[in-house]
């Protein structure tokens, strides 16, 4: 991925001569090259890596997220060139070391989301839809059980991803529907100056149930404060983020999202 001269033409026009990083954080597996004003994204060619330019298009001017530059397909892989973010990820050292403004700027970036019209909206998720996308996974072996939380299969848990995709569909929770990220955890966040300054990772940005988001920013949170992805910060009380949404916290649609992020 990192030979300039095997990316397809168009691209290699826009970065050429330009000195970059590669970028290894989060659990999608894409590959991401860093420049200094544009990032490149490297994913299997499918519906979500379409669905993540189409969104970014119809997101422009409605929230910050990146611009599109170019796109390519060639030998079944998406190249996506994209401009880049302002500011950190939410995950930056300055913010989990300041948990009240941490929570308080999800819980705005989660707000920011929700006001969005979303009557045009190119992408729609029902939960049926999700449903069946997770039942494709489990068919064709694409659940990594090897990344799943400890308590989901085993003891106390399920017996395999077929249990748990049964189980999902016979306790589906009603939907509310907004416009949801999709993948709401704290690297997909950017804030700049104590404000929210862009969203990443849009390939399933979607409308959808509004605990879809809620609850991966909840595990999200657990996980980086709890030292899974690093440093403990034992000062940041994921459950505060209910009461910085104003909300109470439905704990049964919790579970259920991050059990069905588990087939994804």
């Amino acid at each position: 991925m990192e030979r300039m001269n095997a990316l397809p033409q168009v691209i290699q026009d826009a970065v050429r001569g330009q000195a970059y990083t590669r970028n290894t954080t989060g659990l999608s597996g894409a590959g991401v090259l860093m420049f200094d004003d544009m990032v490149l994204k490297i994913a299997p060619d499918d519906q979500t890596s379409r669905r993540e330019a189409q969104m970014m298009g119809w997101l422009q001017g409605k929230l910050p997220v990146p611009q599109v530059l170019h796109t390519a397909v060639e030998n079944g892989m998406s190249y996506l060139l994209m401009s880049r973010l302002p500011g950190e990820m939410c995950c930056d050292e300055r913010y989990m070391t300041r948990p009240d403004v941490l929570i308080s700027l999800l819980a705005e970036g989660l707000k920011q989301l929700w006001q969005v019209d979303t009557r045009d909206c190119p992408c729609r998720f029902s939960l049926d839809d999700r449903l069946l996308l997770a039942e494709d996974n489990v068919r064709h072996g694409r659940c990594e059980v090897e990344l799943v939380e400890p308590d989901t299969y085993g003891p106390g848990g399920f017996r395999d991803p077929e249990h748990l995709l049964q189980w999902l569909k016979e306790h589906r929770p009603p939907m509310d529907p907004v416009l949801s990220h999709g993948d709401f955890c704290l690297p997909n966040l950017f804030l700049q100056e104590d404000r929210v300054s862009g969203y990443l990772d849009l390939g399933f940005c979607a409308v959808a149930d509004r605990y879809q988001d809620i609850a991966l920013c909840y595990r999200s949170l657990l996980h980086n404060a709890d030292g899974t992805y690093g440093p403990v910060y034992p000062n940041i009380a994921p459950e505060r983020l209910f009461s910085a949404l104003g909300i109470a916290p439905d704990w049964e649609k919790v579970r259920y999202y991050r059990l069905l992020d588990e087939l994804f």
